[in-house]
């Protein structure tokens, strides 16, 4: 009976592996980028979530524009201008958003902060690309601010989603975590040999 709390202490012990269904390219691209971005943020990058904050706070305007069309205490032909108010609102502040999406955040799926204790003054964007009926895993690291003068060209790696994956759909941590590290190394190199 002891052998058998202490197995099952042991086994509670070790760290779940990480599991993706191999049928669902969503489910493999989010643990792959769950990945990077606890492998970046290991190696003392802060994550920026002032991007996040802004598009949460439009989403949040949004939803107080719909919450008032939709309970405002005059029914319809009384309250006609108000309801045209609300959508032209929700149209512009929805319109925001998007532009915001598709030029800021992009394929974006963490910005960094620059390390603490480092002269450079950028952070990092990591992005990632996996294409739908591709097996093909394409991550990208780049400054945040590309015009500082700290800013450096982008590294890339492009890899068989294969390669890091078991046939039951287990993610082979350490073979993933030495590409990603490999790939901020790269990036720092960049950075050093510029200077």
């Amino acid at each position: 009976m002891q052998d058998k709390k202490g197995d099952a202490a042991a086994s509670a012990n070790k760290k779940n592996p990480k599991k993706a269904n191999l049928l669902d390219h969503g489910s493999i691209k989010h643990l792959l980028d769950e990945s990077v971005s606890e492998i970046v943020t290991s190696k003392g990058y802060t994550e920026d979530v002032r991007l996040s904050n802004i598009r949460l706070l439009l989403g949040i305007v949004i939803i107080t524009i719909a919450l008032f069309a939709q309970f405002y205490n005059k029914k319809f032909p009384d309250n006609r201008n108000f309801l045209l108010g609300c959508i032209v609102l929700y149209i512009i502040f929805n319109a925001i958003l998007q532009v915001i999406v598709y030029t800021k955040e992009k394929n974006a799926i963490l910005f960094t902060y620059p390390p603490a204790g480092s002269f450079n003054s950028t952070g990092l964007v990591v992005s990632s690309k996996l294409p739908r009926f591709s097996d093909m895993y394409t991550l990208t690291i780049a400054s945040a601010d590309p015009q500082s003068i700290s800013a450096k060209s982008p590294v890339e790696l492009t890899k068989s989603v294969t390669q890091w994956f078991t046939k039951d759909g287990v993610l082979v941590e350490g073979l993933f975590w030495k590409d990603v590290e490999a790939l901020i190394f790269d990036y720092a190199k960049e950075n050093k040999k510029s200077k």
